[in-house]
């Protein structure tokens, strides 16, 4: 029998352009929405703009708590959301990953740029490291991931990711069936691996 984790809050990873498809800014108010419906908190970047701050009006318009965490320098420039439950603003975007990490207990990466992946692949590390031991999802909307998906493939067959990392980031197209795999996801732990590094 698989053992279900307890989330609390929900880190999302995602773009802050605007000038996306509407199925993307759909899909990031409906995953905002979906979270706060299960009766969990959204953690986010705090920005007011690009699928940002669909994710933060999905889950506040269902009576979500919603997090945002904003460095000072976007701050100034007017970027940040201020309806929120709460609006943290940090120094840099170090500050702003640690602390969106300490807040939350999984991470799911919505479409973004490069802000997103890199954000994506911290807290994937963390994981593989035992640094924290919470699950990370990716929404492939739209196949959006589909050739990030190829790459990790290609980087587990080539060894440079070992096997029993290949399902650290759970991919699905569906939103219900992610949040449920991060829910049961057993992750591996350093042991199972460090003595072949």
């Amino acid at each position: 029998m698989t053992s279900q984790r307890t989330f609390r809050r929900l880190c999302v990873y995602c773009g802050s352009s605007n000038h996306v498809r509407p199925m993307f800014k759909e899909a990031a108010e409906d995953l905002g929405a979906l979270i706060a419906r299960r009766g969990w908190g959204v953690v986010y970047g705090g920005g007011s703009v690009g699928l940002m701050d669909r994710v933060a009006g999905g889950a506040l318009r269902e009576g979500g708590e919603v997090i945002g965490v904003i460095p000072e320098k976007l701050m100034g420039l007017e970027l940040g959301r201020t309806d929120l439950t709460e609006l943290r603003v940090v120094p840099d975007m170090h500050a702003r990953k640690k602390t969106m990490a300490d807040l939350s207990d999984g991470f799911i990466a919505l479409p973004g740029g490069y802000g997103t992946l890199e954000e994506l692949f911290e807290a994937v590390t963390w994981t593989q490291l035992n640094y924290h031991s919470k699950p990370v999802g990716l929404l492939n909307v739209d196949g959006f991931f589909d050739a990030l998906v190829d790459f990790l493939e290609r980087a587990v067959a080539e060894g440079f990711v070992r096997t029993v990392h290949a399902d650290l980031v759970l991919v699905d197209n569906d939103p219900h069936r992610l949040l449920k795999r991060m829910e049961e996801v057993r992750l591996p732990q350093l042991a199972q691996w460090i003595d072949d590094v």
